[in-house]
């Protein structure tokens, strides 16, 4: 079959020029690969994560320890995806190494933007449950993820609220496997 670059091309929601490591609020959606409900599952509106959607969890936790500059904010496992709230801060928290300098002599901060940190996630949850499954190299994630910047305050507090009340409303989310058209699953 012969590579046609008009129907394989992916559109970016990207904001065009915008710095994704300079300081501010970021929600992200990341998805479990073909949809599968892996993580868990949804009881009367509460979420019960299974081994594997503990150990996601668990990831997610521990991503400020990699980037001292990340604040986590709302979060929400759910059986095919997660939503969360990454804050990059202005400096870090203390635990950054040494950073390059600038023209001035100046050190700057050594900061990964948001694709990046979303990379090293989904790569540590990955190898993890691939090693816990004895399947490695499977894929686990779906190719790429939903992000968008949030830019004030009735925004943040919008967004804090729906991932709150997602797993309630699970019947009715766009990623649940019974959802129609399933525009998520193209890989």
């Amino acid at each position: 079959m012969k590579y046609d670059p008009a129907k394989h091309h992916r559109r970016s929601i990207r904001l065009k020029g915008y710095d994704y490591a300079q300081p501010g609020a970021y929600f992200v959606t990341i998805c479990v690969q073909n949809r599968e409900c892996a993580l868990g599952e949804v009881v009367d509106g509460e979420v019960r994560l299974n081994e594997w959607g503990q150990a996601v969890e668990a990831e997610w936790q521990a991503l400020p320890g990699r980037f001292p500059y990340v604040e986590l904010d709302a979060f929400v496992v759910m059986p095919n995806h997660v939503h969360g709230i990454m804050m990059m801060v202005d400096g870090d928290r203390g635990g950054a190494v040494a950073a390059p300098t600038n023209e001035g002599g100046e050190t700057l901060p050594l900061r990964e933007p948001l694709g990046k940190m979303v990379a090293y996630f989904k790569y540590q949850t990955t190898k993890r449950l691939n090693a816990h499954r004895a399947t490695p190299g499977a894929k686990f994630w779906q190719r790429n993820y939903y992000e968008h910047v949030i830019r004030n305050d009735v925004d943040l507090k919008r967004i804090r609220e729906y991932i709150h009340h997602n797993p309630a409303r699970w019947a009715e989310d766009q990623l649940h496997p019974a959802a129609l058209p399933n525009r998520f699953n193209r890989d």
